[in-house]
């Protein structure tokens, strides 16, 4: 059994893009209300020849359509997923700092 089932998910989902590069990080603890194991906030680091000629928009949206079962719904378990989609050209390794949760000092 996983761990990390979510995250699972979202990683099997996204190789229909056949990713040159893909980074998913569970951001879940820098976020209110979080608990050891939560999986609820994501930033996704994708590489793909899928997005050549996509504007951002576009990207978001392939994206979307693959994992939109785990964001809606009954079933959906992440609140947020912040996605960086770039082509293999346009990719030099960067993964952008992710803004601080408004509410992260919530008790």
């Amino acid at each position: 059994m996983s761990i990390t089932p979510t995250a699972d998910a979202l990683e099997a989902e996204l190789q229909a893009l056949q990713p040159q590069h893909l980074a998913l990080t569970n951001e879940s603890m820098n976020h209110a209300g979080y608990f050891e194991g939560k999986e609820s906030h994501f930033k996704l680091v994708i590489v793909s020849d899928a997005f050549e000629g996509k504007r951002l928009v576009a990207r978001h949206q392939l994206v979307y359509g693959l994992v939109n079962a785990l964001l809606t719904s009954q079933g959906g378990q992440v609140h947020a997923l912040a996605i960086h989609a770039y082509t293999p050209i346009e990719w030099q390794g960067q993964s952008p700092d992710s803004p601080l949760c408004a509410g992260q000092n919530k008790a």
